[in-house]
């Protein structure tokens, strides 16, 4: 038995030494920065900035030569640059911790109509790929299912929790829907040809999500006698209380997608990927259909695309006068820290500076329907943001000294940190 006593013992002190950083204090002391080049995410800049927040809210923000009193702890930030927190949507981050073990995936679930199932109870908050977000300014996730034709509900949480309560934002802000593809490529382990060939079943997977659709709006407006969760999940989609998030990419797909929803009662609808949505920005335009774009590190899928092009296609489709975000849903979970340097690649691009700050912070958050809080820099507005040594998009610049999210003082420490000093002090010889 003291054996046993003695082992719980162990287990429980050793236990700290593999857990997330906890979660920072509610703020209870005002903070002024003062000095700092602020990016407010909405395409405005303060050379030399003002920002105060107290209670998690910001309070003031203004150029520092205002003559106004500095409230609470001072932060010298001259030189220095302040940002909004970026924001990753449609991620599986804190469903999948590594890709090769099936026991830590949980993205996904059998069936291919199944709005139900809800991705912010499997999220897991002491997520080491999510904690690995924070240092780059990603602080804030719209965590999304994978898999199937309707994957499921997405949530919207912020980087600093003890739990998947503490997290949430925005709880169910939408429905994800994988739209089928109008090309299939050839699976040569197979002994087919690799090259693209039409997929036959397109019309009758469409005719299928016309189906559930139509199923869906009829037993939102009849008293059933049986409770049937996946179509009562579809209610927000109806209403207009949650978007429905359209993964498609070519201009047949984006077309067929938008026309087939809309005309089937679907309210609001964002499309995620749109990859050749630069050939028909009026149409999208016509349909209010902003674009959460892929992310810009890519390479042509196709041989006669520019060889450019996913690193312009975000400045094409702002120049094209809709609203548009960065995601990267296809990439592996843990590049989602590189979020800020693809917005930092369409810049590169041509695209203004502030406006490939938007990508991340206030388009993202006004596509998402939580800017009323976050996304900007404004009085009364949640203090979710961070002060960078330099420019955030740019790799040699985005060297964070401070994380604030809700007010609260975030550790800039995660596994990863731990693990380059330790391997830094072996080859520096200490």
């Amino acid at each position: 038995m003291k054996r046993l006593i003695t082992l719980i013992i162990a287990l429980g002190l050793a236990l700290p030494a593999i857990a997330q950083q906890t979660p920072g204090d509610k703020q209870t002391e005002a903070i002024t920065i003062e000095g700092a080049t602020a990016h407010l995410g909405n395409g405005e800049i303060i050379e030399s900035s003002l920002i105060m927040f107290e209670d998690g809210k910001i309070t003031f923000v203004g150029d520092s030569k205002m003559r106004i009193a500095r409230k609470g702890k001072i932060i010298d930030a001259t030189g220095k640059h302040v940002y909004p927190g970026f924001i990753a949507p449609a991620k599986t981050l804190g469903l999948v911790e590594i890709d090769a073990v099936r026991a830590s995936k949980d993205e996904d679930e059998i069936g291919d109509f199944i709005p139900h199932v809800r991705s912010l109870i499997a999220y897991n908050a002491e997520s080491k790929v999510v904690e690995s977000m924070r240092p780059n300014g990603v602080l804030i996730g719209q965590i999304a299912p994978s898999g199937g034709l309707i994957s499921g509900t997405s949530s919207i949480v912020q980087f600093d929790a003890w739990n998947w309560e503490d997290a949430a934002i925005k709880v169910d802000d939408g429905i994800h829907l994988n739209w089928p593809s109008t090309f299939k490529q050839g699976r040569w382990w197979a002994g087919e040809d690799p090259g693209y060939h039409p997929n036959k079943d397109y019309a009758e997977q469409i005719d299928a999500i016309a189906s559930f659709l139509k199923n869906a709006q009829a037993y939102g407006k009849s008293t059933p006698k049986e409770v049937n969760p996946a179509f009562a999940a579809m209610k927000g989609i109806f209403d207009g209380s949650q978007k429905l998030y359209v993964h498609a990419d070519d201009e047949k797909q984006i077309i067929d997608a938008v026309n087939t929803l809309k005309s089937n009662g679907a309210k609001e609808i964002v499309l995620i990927g749109g990859y050749h949505a630069y050939k028909i920005p009026d149409f999208l335009k016509s349909n209010n259909v902003p674009v959460l774009v892929q992310f810009t590190h890519n390479l042509p899928v196709f041989d006669d695309d520019d060889y450019d092009l996913p690193y312009k296609l975000p400045k094409l489709l702002v120049d094209a006068g809709l609203l548009v975000g960065i995601q990267n849903s296809e990439a592996a979970n843990f590049q989602t820290r590189n979020l800020p340097f693809y917005a930092g690649q369409a810049a590169q691009m041509g695209l203004d500076k502030e406006k490939a700050v938007q990508l991340i912070t206030g388009n993202t958050a006004k596509i998402l329907g939580i800017d009323d809080q976050y996304g900007t820099l404004e009085n009364g507005k949640s203090a979710t943001l961070f002060i960078s040594e330099g420019d955030a998009l740019d790799m040699a610049g985005n060297q964070l000294t401070h994380i604030f999210i809700d007010g609260r003082t975030v550790s800039l420490e995660t596994h990863q940190t731990e693990l380059w000093k330790r391997y830094m002090g072996k080859y520096e010889g200490k």
